[in-house]
Parts: structure tokens; sequence; C-alpha cells
């Protein structure tokens, strides 16, 4: 494979030397406006033990900012400046940047040229379904895009369907993508036992919008049907909810849906924990991390079977498929898996045994760290129990 970038032997000799901590920078938007990409890149550092000698520390790299798109400028500014100094230090031994689409894109090719420039080297991962951004843009734009791709030392990828887009539209070499599949922590909240007779919880969590398929689940909701004196349904995430709330004021069915506005992680991990499903009808998704969290508690999966979703889950398994915008089979799909206990337990039992194979923290925090091992020459710690699991397949 053709080195991309400076070997991190190549660092000052004064510098390295005299080296007493060496990292890894984690860049991704530090705040929750960066969604799922933001919980992964927190998940890795939330979940690395104290550095060894032998070993780097993750520390985040901010690259927008919470407020406005205008200031994300400046955020964006000082990120670069952080790796400036860092390689002028010689502690930063390379960047792990986490990228999805539209702006994104702008900021984190932005880090990932001026790595190049600096002889930093950059493991690229990309969280989106990059396939229609991509195709939409001009033709100057998407030469472009394949340069900026061709830069890293590694590209990584969430399932079979972006290694083809990768390899096939934005031509970056098959040994340099890596597929690693998403991982989220064990529950810490109890999981509610099942109650006979008593209310039967769904969740919704995500952005309110019409990509989440939030219109066509509070529809389905108002489809005749469901035992509106046990149904509790919550709805848990930022967007328009007025309009939403306006909306199920106008279907009716209010009175059984609630919503919770965005929510930090413990809240989400309670309400999880208090679920007997969740429900997400999304009409476009990667991987969602709160499918996997679902399955990490146990919770039946009601989803629609878009992106990585069919690849990695099993209609009627370890999930319950329904196709995206369509609002009779969404209804019947959620009173089908509520009204059979036997379907809701099976589906729980075996997306948990699904999550304990395929998508433990551990797992996930393993293959990133056998990456940065091999393109950065070290890696963070790793808990002594972790499966050095590798994902990689054509």
């Amino acid at each position: 494979m053709p080195e991309t970038h400076l070997r991190n032997d190549s660092l000052p000799a004064p510098a390295a030397a005299g080296l007493r901590e060496r990292y890894i920078y984690i860049a991704c938007p530090w705040t929750p406006v960066g969604g799922g990409m933001f919980k992964v890149a927190d998940y890795l550092i939330q979940s690395q033990p104290p550095a060894g000698p032998a070993a780097a520390q993750l520390r985040p790299l901010d690259t927008r900012g919470g407020a406005h798109a205008v200031f994300s400028l400046w955020v964006l500014l000082t990120a670069l400046a952080k790796l400036v100094r860092g390689r002028l230090e010689g502690g930063l031994a390379g960047v792990h940047v986490n990228m999805g689409e539209r702006l994104s894109l702008l900021r984190k090719g932005t880090i990932v040229v001026v790595c190049r420039a600096l002889g930093i080297p950059v493991v690229l991962h990309l969280h989106a379904q990059m396939r229609p951004f991509y195709r939409r843009l001009p033709p100057a734009l998407q030469r472009l895009t394949r340069w900026v791709f061709s830069l890293p030392a590694s590209v990584v990828v969430i399932g079979g369907a972006a290694r083809r887009f990768v390899t096939h539209e934005l031509g970056v070499p098959a040994e340099r993508v890596e597929i690693v599949i998403n991982g989220v922590p064990e529950p810490v909240e109890p999981r509610r036992a099942a109650a006979d007779g008593g209310k039967q919880r769904v969740l919704f969590v995500g952005r309110l919008c019409e990509a989440k398929g939030v219109s066509d689940l509070l529809a389905a909701l108002a489809q005749p049907g469901f035992d509106r004196e046990r149904l509790e349904v919550a709805l848990a995430g930022g967007g328009d909810i007025a309009a939403y709330r306006a909306q199920a004021h106008s279907l009716g069915i209010e009175g059984f849906v609630r919503f919770e506005g965005w929510c930090d992680q413990a809240k989400i991990a309670r309400l999880m924990a208090a679920s007997d499903v969740l429900v997400l009808p999304s009409h476009d998704e990667v991987l969602p991390l709160v499918v996997l969290e679902a399955l990490a508690h146990g919770v039946a999966v009601v989803c629609t079977p878009v992106g990585e979703i069919p690849a990695v889950l099993a209609d009627g398994v370890n999930a319950y498929f329904v196709m995206p915008g369509n609002v009779a089979a969404l209804a019947a799909g959620l009173q089908e898996v509520l009204g059979r206990p036997e379907l809701l337990e099976a589906l729980g039992r075996n997306g948990h045994a699904l999550f304990r194979r395929q998508f433990s923290l551990q797992r996930f925090c393993a293959n990133i760290a056998r990456i940065h091992q091999r393109h950065f020459g070290i890696a963070a710690q790793l808990e002594p129990a972790a499966p050095l699991a590798g994902e990689n397949a054509p």
C-alpha cells in the first residue's frame, strides 16, 4: 500500500525524545449537534481507561461547536491551530476524522488536507449515507471530494453499501477501506419488567423531522386497532416539536403521545429501559445508534430496512421491518408486535444476543484501536477483556 502521509518516526528527534504523552485527536462536532457521529466519538473517549506508557490518549477535537454556523469557522480555525501545535511539539500521533455530508464534508475535508500538509496521519471515518449528496454535487466538487478521500491512510465505513460507494465511486483502493460496525455501551439502567395488563410503552429517539418518519409515525398511531388506554408513546429528540405536537392534537392522539424534547444520554437510557418497543420509521439512515442501544437493552425494534440495517438485522428475528412511508404497514407492525407477547419477547431476546455478539462497545473500541495501531503506530489503552475482532468484509 503506498504511503500517503509521513511516518510517525519522522517527528523531530528532540520532541520525540522528550515526549511525555502521545495522543490521538478524535475530530467531530463535540456537541449534540453532531448527532450519531458525536455519540460514536464520545463513546470512544468515555470508554478509554487511563493511558499506559505505551498507549495513546484519545482527545476530542471540536470542528464545529454548538452555536451558529458562522461561529463554526472560528472553531475550525482553532482546531487547525491545535493540529499545528501538536505536530510541532511532537505529541500528536494521528487524527481520526469523523465525517458526514454537506458542511461536514467541507470542514472535515479541510482537516484532512491540513493534516496531509503537516505530515500527520489520518483515518477518515464516514458516518453518512453520502451517495445521494455526492451525486448532486457539480463535477468539480465531485473531483475535489474524490481527492480528499484519496489522502487518508484508511477510510472507515459502517457497512458494505458504504464500502462499495467509497471504492467504486470515490475511487479509494479497496485495501484502504475498512468496515467497522458501531458499538454501544452496556445498559446502566435496570430493564423494566413486563407487566401483564400494564402500560405498553413505545419510544422514538431521534431528530423530529420528515426524514425520520415522524409524520408517518403520528399518522400510524391514529389508525384504528391500538389499545389507547394501555398505550404510551414517547418521542425524544429536538426539531420542530411544536409542529408535530400540533399534528398529534389534530389527529386526536395527544392523550397517549408525549414529546420529551432533547434528552441527554442518561435520560435516553432511562426511557429505553422503561420501553417495550423502539420505533424508527426513517426514510434514510446508515446504522442508527439508537437501534443498537435498543438491542443492548433487550427492547424490541420496529424499523425500516434502509441503509445498513437489513445487512445486520433480520426481519422477524431481531427486528420487525416496515417499509418507509407506509403508514398502514407501520400501524399494523406496531400492533402485531405489541399484541403478541411471544413475538415481543423473542425480538428483545434475540436483539440482545445480537448486541452481545456484534455491537458491544468493547468490540468497537478494539477494532478502532487495531486501525490506529496500524496507521498511527500507537493506540489507546484497551480493557483486558476487549475482544480483538475484525469487521472487514467485501
